[in-house]
């Protein structure tokens, strides 16, 4: 099969970049038309890899495009999960090129080259490399296990219709393991397979002080500032230690044993490449926990954007009438997303003083999830990592999000395998997001093999 991606490499690689060029931007109304666009193209290129009945299911949001081959009912079946819709760009300003104009260059990390764009490895070069790894199975030989696909457009904003659609389609989207390539490996030369991903709430606040932007001078030091009053609030929610210190934050916070501490730790890491590699100068985080386990195993609480008075050109001597920030807080097992919100809505609002009025509203959120390493999903990706590496994989624990992949257990009874592909420093979520040729290649190498060994051990 390594031939067949030699022979059409250029030709996957133009059609990426032709797929990257749509901006499916989900979380701005103005990209609706993007979306829909990139739903219709995600749907005829499945189509071209020889699935069959390929549809653009419409939700109360953005579109769920799916497809399938049932080649033979007495045979297992695998459900591809993954999204076409894209993070903002925004600062366009900081991207080194136009973040929906790939680019391809060579770093440092991608000798080989690597393509920048958003969305490249956040999902598009992933979800794509299933698309290629179909059509080389259907060339090649055929499938060796029914195959269903299933791409959302709303994962960026919380797969808020995504719960409705899989529902409604219980029956059809029925399947034995859910593979899912929208995780990391731990290196071009050091391969792994993720066992858990943390959870997600992500809140908004406002805190509101006069009816109107105030002179400062005239108004200063006899109002509140909103702006004083929400960093002070923020810098109260982390003690001298790093830990959360809203109220009940860690009551079902699972810990670790010493042995699975000691397993996660046992993967390679350098601090002072980690370091380097984000310019700064020294880690931080919750007292007790390496820079690994922090990232990884332990719940943490982050403003994702904080915004008030004037930001503009030049000055203006105003004392704001409001001041708002985006928070977000990665959750572990056993912690629940919606009883943290509560909770955290409870004590934001607890903490403001008599000075200002607060309003904290929720986003979305998403459950923590853990995958048994003993199942035959989990040993089949992991013998398919090590056949396309050549190298025994490490089994690691992922600090991001899928919100979907519990809901996907908790309606389909199916456990997910995180199978991805990117590395952890190629800028998702930042300007100059960029996806290895290496790892995009080798994705497509190694998608066939979990197939079969799915098959083989499933017998």
């Amino acid at each position: 099969m390594n031939n067949y991606i030699e022979k059409n490499k250029q030709r996957f690689l133009d059609e990426l970049i032709e797929f990257l060029k749509i901006p499916s931007v989900s979380a701005d109304p103005k990209f609706d038309g993007e979306m829909q666009k990139a739903a219709e193209w995600i749907s005829q290129k499945l189509t071209d890899a020889g699935l069959d009945n390929a549809e653009i299911c419409e939700t109360a949001g953005h579109p769920v495009v799916y497809a399938e081959k049932i080649i033979d009912e007495s045979l297992p079946t695998i459900l591809i999960y993954g999204h076409y819709d894209v993070q903002p760009a925004d600062p366009y300003e900081l991207w080194n090129s136009p973040p929906f104009e790939p680019v391809i260059k060579k770093t440092k990390i991608h000798p080989d080259g690597a393509i920048f764009a958003r969305g490249a490895c956040d999902d598009k070069g992933q979800i794509y490399m299933h698309v290629k790894a179909i059509e080389m199975m259907m060339a090649e030989g055929g499938l060796p296990c029914n195959v269903k696909v299933m791409f959302e457009g709303e994962e960026e904003v919380g797969s808020e219709n995504l719960e409705t659609f899989i529902k409604e389609n219980k029956e059809r989207l029925a399947a034995d393991i859910i593979l899912i390539s929208d995780t990391s490996i731990i290196a071009n030369d050091i391969p792994s397979v993720e066992t858990g991903l943390r959870g997600l709430s992500y809140m908004e606040v406002e805190v509101v002080g006069p009816n109107r932007d105030l002179h400062s001078g005239v108004y200063g030091g006899a109002v509140a500032n909103p702006a004083n009053v929400l960093a002070k609030m923020i810098a109260s929610l982390h003690d001298e230690n790093g830990k959360v210190t809203v109220e009940g934050f860690y009551d079902k916070v699972i810990e670790l044993t010493a042995e699975e501490r000691d397993a996660l730790e046992a993967a390679p890491f350098d601090e002072e490449e980690y370091k380097n590699d984000l310019d700064v100068n020294a880690v931080t985080g919750e007292t007790g926990y390496t820079t690994r386990e922090r990232a990884a195993i332990r719940p943490t609480l982050d403003v994702n954007g904080i915004w008030s008075g004037y930001i503009g050109e030049g000055s203006k001597t105003v004392l704001p009438s409001k001041a708002n920030a985006k928070i977000s807080m990665r959750l572990v097992p056993d912690q629940d997303w919606k009883e943290i919100s509560e909770l955290f809505e409870k004590h934001f609002k607890a903490i403001a003083p008599d000075t200002v009025k607060v309003k904290v509203s929720r986003h979305h959120g998403g459950q923590p999830y853990v995958t048994p390493t003993d199942s035959i999903g989990y040993m089949a990706a992991f013998k398919a990592m090590e056949e396309a590496f050549g190298k025994t994989p490490v089994p690691t624990r992922g600090g991001g999000s899928i919100p979907i992949v519990a809901l996907f257990e908790e309606v389909l009874g199916l456990k997910s395998i995180l199978f991805g592909f990117g590395l952890d420093s190629d800028a998702l979520h930042s300007p100059n997001e960029h996806y290895g040729l290496f790892n995009f290649y080798k994705g497509i190498e190694a998608i066939p093999l979990f197939f079969k060994n799915f098959a083989e051990l499933s017998k």
